[in-house]
């Protein structure tokens, strides 16, 4: 059995490195151009949690999964929350809420909202989508929240 000369092995790890250098170049180009499919589920509604959730009594405001969308559950009164797209209509930032100014801000481009979502001030050309807010009360417990497509 003879050893591989040294021009041998030189060629085999080159080519098997320059094939790997390829492969790891070119598969995440690949898969970001075909990414699988995901079946969205079509949800309508989606509890966000109890009224007395120390996230929303805290910062007054929680961002909740509905499906594959983020949406922002604010606290405006004591039993007064209302939701809409956390995403910024300008360059689908995520908002959040400032408590003291009472308003809905997204801070890529100080875009600012309202509490009915109306877009007020800086670049977001649209205002945010509106989602209903119901509290499901239940006997001797803090009320549910749900939130659901308008």
């Amino acid at each position: 059995m003879a050893t591989p000369s040294r021009r041998t092995f030189l060629s085999w790890f080159l080519g098997t490195s320059t094939g790997a250098l390829c492969v790891a170049v070119f598969y995440p180009i690949l898969r970001f151009l075909s990414p699988p499919l995901i079946a969205e589920t079509a949800l309508n509604e989606v509890e966000a949690g109890a009224t007395n959730d120390p996230e929303i009594l805290g910062k007054g405001f929680k961002i909740v999964r509905f499906g594959g969308e983020p949406v922002i559950l604010v606290r405006v009164g004591e039993v007064d929350f209302r939701a809409f797209s956390a995403t910024c209509t300008h360059l689908d930032c995520i908002v959040e809420f400032q408590k003291p100014k009472s308003r809905i801000w997204c801070n890529c481009h100080n875009g600012e909202y309202d509490l009915t979502g109306r877009n007020v001030g800086g670049p977001p050309p649209r205002p945010l989508t509106p989602y209903k807010v119901t509290v499901v009360e239940k006997a001797g417990h803090a009320g549910t929240i749900v939130i659901s497509r308008t």
